[in-house]
């Protein structure tokens, strides 16, 4: 009976928001109560039975269709077992995998993550640990206005802005996803996932992944976790869900020199525990308003599904009102060779700016990281500036950050005896005017100098640069 309640309930769901006033800034979103909670832990599970499996042939299917006797034969000599594995039969013999289908091997179809069953197959891709400094120790200060742990955040901040992410990568298609990002002068935030479907692990010299990582960094865009190898929350203890995140800051660090404090739990499964530990390990935890679904229609007679989604949110909304936060996966080819193209046009040709999840937040660009083996660099990137006739579009394009705050100088005052913000903040006796952030108070109280500061909500008492 519950499990017919929460269908009914979602099919509710879907139907308020395909009816939803497309004037209403929140048009994208259901209007039911805990809609956003209860729409994404069902999206979570489908998410989870649709999860991206390995591209070639997989060996166990063929064989559990062969029969289990014959296969059974074949891994007795080496394993000394009966080659099962699984609840109910317990673990592999050390260093073997254990397939999803409950069968001991060694060879990518038994081994990689995320359906290699980790708890009972050592062997398992998402069991390895990186090579590289362990990060558990780097202090998990909580800096700026953006909450960590908790619900999570499924919305941009500012107006005009849209958030384009991109799950599950790296992978072979996301160099030419960063060539038409460079295109479009457009900026994304990439969950990255460590090791998953048996790509290898992220910081191996020997892979293409290190030069991909450091690329997406050195052409602005944001990096953010999306786990060691993306295992569902549900099925993991405590202790390995913190590996699950500290092996990717291992990772990204040994490739950075500093690791992500934004992350994207995988099939956005992340019940109160997993918030909490979250919170403790200093991570936001990022959802998603706009979901396209390409993982659904990756195929080119499919694909005209998720733009259709796309024109549903974007076509008759209004950049001086709305914002997005939308996500995809760098996995899906469909996604990187068409549906990539289609988004940003639509997006530029209807008045947004394409940003990182942090800028769409106002969360000052040297709190997106922590600093490891490096220092966090200061984010010294333009924004595209938007188009279009709407009232309260401005030319102004501008960096997003700042370098690092001075400590041990007198806080210097204006001539409108505020004192000037010496940590990005504003508001309530500091103004911006004068900072090194920029001139603008945005709607967030934060200082900068591009629209998303300067443009609507700004607050001119606090600041001289408002439009």
């Amino acid at each position: 009976m519950r499990w017919l309640d929460a269908f009914i309930l979602a099919a509710c769901a879907s139907r308020t928001a395909a009816h939803a006033d497309p004037n209403d800034p929140h048009h994208a979103l259901p209007k039911l109560a805990g809609a956003r909670r209860f729409l994404n832990e069902f999206n979570g599970q489908r998410r989870w039975q649709n999860r991206p499996r390995p591209l070639q042939e997989s060996g166990t299917e063929q064989a559990a269709a062969e029969g289990p006797v014959e296969k059974r034969a074949q891994l007795e000599e080496r394993q000394n077992t009966d080659g099962n594995c699984g609840p109910g039969y317990g673990s592999c013999a050390t260093g073997y995998c254990c397939s999803p289908e409950g069968w001991c091997g060694t060879t990518e179809d038994y081994c990689t993550s995320p359906d290699c069953q980790i708890n009972y197959g050592t062997g398992c891709d998402g069991n390895q640990k990186p090579a590289g400094v362990d990060t558990s120790t780097v202090a998990r200060t909580k800096l700026g206005k953006i909450a960590y742990g908790g619900v999570g955040i499924y919305d941009c901040v500012n107006t005009g802005d849209i958030a384009i992410t991109f799950d599950d990568g790296p992978w072979d298609y996301t160099n030419d996803l960063l060539d038409k990002l460079a295109d479009y002068q457009a900026k994304a935030t990439f969950f990255i996932t460590g090791t998953n479907l048996h790509k290898g692990q992220i910081n191996d010299p020997s892979l293409p992944w290190v030069s991909v990582i450091q690329r997406m960094a050195a052409e602005g865009h944001q990096i953010a976790s999306h786990t060691w190898s993306h295992e569902n929350y549900s099925t993991l203890t405590t202790a390995q869900y913190n590996n699950q995140i500290i092996w990717n800051e291992i990772a990204l660090n040994d490739i950075l020199g500093y690791f992500p404090t934004y992350m994207r739990p995988p099939y956005s499964i992340c019940p109160t525990a997993c918030e909490n530990q979250l919170k403790t390990l200093g991570y936001h935890v990022t959802y998603f308003d706009l979901d396209t679904e390409g993982y659904l229609n990756d195929d080119p007679t499919l694909i005209q599904n998720s733009k259709d989604i796309w024109d549903e949110a974007v076509d008759g909304s209004n950049p001086c009102q709305d914002n997005y936060l939308n996500i995809e996966h760098d996995i899906h080819y469909q996604t990187v060779y068409n549906l990539t193209d289609y988004m940003l046009a639509s997006l530029f040709s209807h008045g947004y700016r394409s940003v990182t999840v942090g800028q769409c937040l106002g969360d000052p660009p040297e709190n997106w990281y922590r600093a490891g083996s490096s220092t966090v660099p200061a984010y010294n990137f333009t924004t595209r500036a938007p188009t279009g006739t709407w009232a309260c579009l401005a030319s102004a394009t501008a960096t997003g950050g700042s370098t690092a705050t001075t400590t041990g100088v007198t806080t210097p005052t204006s001539t409108s005896g505020l004192q000037v913000s010496a940590d990005g903040t504003c508001g309530s006796g500091v103004t911006c005017d004068g900072s090194e952030y920029g001139n603008c108070c945005s709607v967030n109280s934060w200082c900068g100098a591009s629209v998303d500061y300067c443009g609507s909500g700004c607050q001119p008492a606090f600041g001289s640069g408002c439009s």
